[in-house]
């Protein structure tokens, strides 16, 4: 909880956002860290999770207070209305041969009692407490996922933000470019020096470009949609991205991080089904121990008043100690059954745990493979854009000496949008695949 408090007093400092007259935030500035830490306080799925931890606290002083003493008092008061009336021998009243009608009781009677109790020996008790923990303390590795997992939806929405509008301004300078030729091409063949198909040809490009920028533009809104939803804010929220892909590239260091050693026992995913591998142990020595005896004791102090008047009543009280032992014999094999499927589920779980050990080991391999090559690519397109952008350079200058045609040029264009096109998956790629493998090695 200090913990959550500390983070809640760092956002507000760190986190500069303007909030309306509703209390909605609105406006957010966010790096990506702040944006992270912004949605572990906000995020549902966190809250969520937060919640669960909160309520395994709670099962947990549930099951440890059946271990504890028990105290319960009762009391009663009754009015008998019509008094009970039974037939006597007539010898105990001087009539033999004849039964007598006689009254027992009295008119009021009340009693008050006080009993305390307390679990003496029960093994499945005891071990249900064990589980209890350790319940708890999966839910808070639930929780430490259900972080993770939201700090790496919350970077990659940023990264296809601004790589979105990378690509954005990309087009916005492709259609400059587009439109300063379009422009000089009509002059052209208002000269005679171009054909009615190049003017076609070239307002065709330029329809297309601006139609691929509107798509793009709807793209980046639903991708700022995304975000917002990772934050936990309303949908009105105005965000601003304080990060560039220059300043986020700059701090992908691809040396450092397949150099850092992987344990996948430190894996949140491996600890959940550790985890669940010992509920599962714990499960089956709980149904082991269904098998010894229960013992319980008690005590119970009470008075019991009886008289015609409820102000006048006559006080007897009474007490009881004692010991309770219940001792299970014969239950036709369904204790058996029972333990017998506990340690199916053990075995189960043990496999579970050695598959999920594999599972992470390949995909530590996996996700360093895919750096390398999402590194290798990434500077490869990086390199291709520049000679891509040369190229239309070159052809339309040729164009508008007259050398080169519409179509070598509607081409150069081309394969120049393309190579922006696979400069910006390269970027993304790049930066998805380093917090993929960052949240492996527990780095995010």
């Amino acid at each position: 909880m200090k913990r959550i408090l500390i983070t809640a007093a760092a956002l507000m400092i760190l986190v500069p956002a303007r909030i309306d007259a509703q209390g909605n935030a609105g406006e957010l500035k966010l790096s990506v860290k702040e944006a992270q830490e912004y949605a572990l306080m906000n995020n549902k799925i966190v809250l969520a999770a937060r919640s669960d931890v909160q309520a395994s606290k709670a099962a947990l002083w549930e099951t440890i207070s059946a271990a504890l003493p028990q105290v319960s008092a009762s009391g009663s008061i009754m009015n008998n209305l019509k008094l009970m009336t039974t037939l006597l021998p007539g010898d105990f009243f001087g009539k033999p041969g004849e039964k007598v009608p006689v009254t027992f009781g009295s008119q009021f009677n009340s009693s008050g009692s006080i009993e305390a109790s307390m679990l003496l020996f029960n093994a499945p008790l005891y071990i249900g407490i064990e589980t209890t923990k350790l319940a708890q303390k999966l839910s808070e590795e639930s929780l430490t996922k259900s972080e993770l997992d939201t700090k790496e939806s919350v970077a990659s929405a940023y990264f296809l933000i601004l790589v979105s509008e990378k690509s954005l301004e990309l087009l916005n300078g492709n259609i400059e470019n587009l439109n300063e030729t379009l422009k000089s091409t009509r002059a052209m063949y208002q000269v005679g020096m171009a054909e009615a198909t190049d003017v076609d040809q070239m307002v065709s490009n330029v329809t297309m470009v601006e139609n691929s920028r509107s798509s793009l533009e709807r793209t980046i809104e639903l991708n700022y949609n995304l975000l917002r939803f990772q934050l936990g804010v309303p949908p009105a929220t105005v965000i601003t991205l304080t990060e560039t892909l220059e300043s986020l590239t700059a701090q992908v260091n691809v040396e450092a991080l397949l150099s850092q050693e992987f344990d996948h026992t430190r894996n949140v995913d491996y600890r959940l089904v550790e985890g669940q591998e010992m509920i599962s142990s714990l499960a089956l020595r709980s149904q082991k121990a269904s098998v010894l005896p229960t013992l319980a004791g008690f005590y119970n102090y009470g008075t019991n008043g009886m008289g015609d008047k409820l102000s006048d009543l006559r006080w007897f009280p009474n007490s009881v100690v004692g010991v309770q032992l219940s001792v299970p014999i014969f239950a036709s094999g369904q204790r058996y059954a029972q333990i017998k499927k506990a340690q199916i589920n053990l075995e189960k779980a043990k496999t579970t745990k050695e598959m999920v050990a594999e599972q992470l080991l390949i995909q530590e391999k996996q996700l360093r493979y895919n750096l390398v090559n999402a590194n290798l690519q990434y500077q490869s397109q990086l390199q291709n854009i520049d000679v891509s952008k040369r190229v239309y350079t070159s052809v339309e200058n040729k164009y508008r000496q007259g050398i080169a045609s519409s179509l070598e040029l509607t081409q150069a264009n081309s394969q120049y949008l393309q190579a922006e096109n696979n400069y910006v998956s390269a970027l993304m790629n790049l930066l998805q695949t380093k917090i993929a493998l960052d949240k492996l090695l527990n780095n995010l």
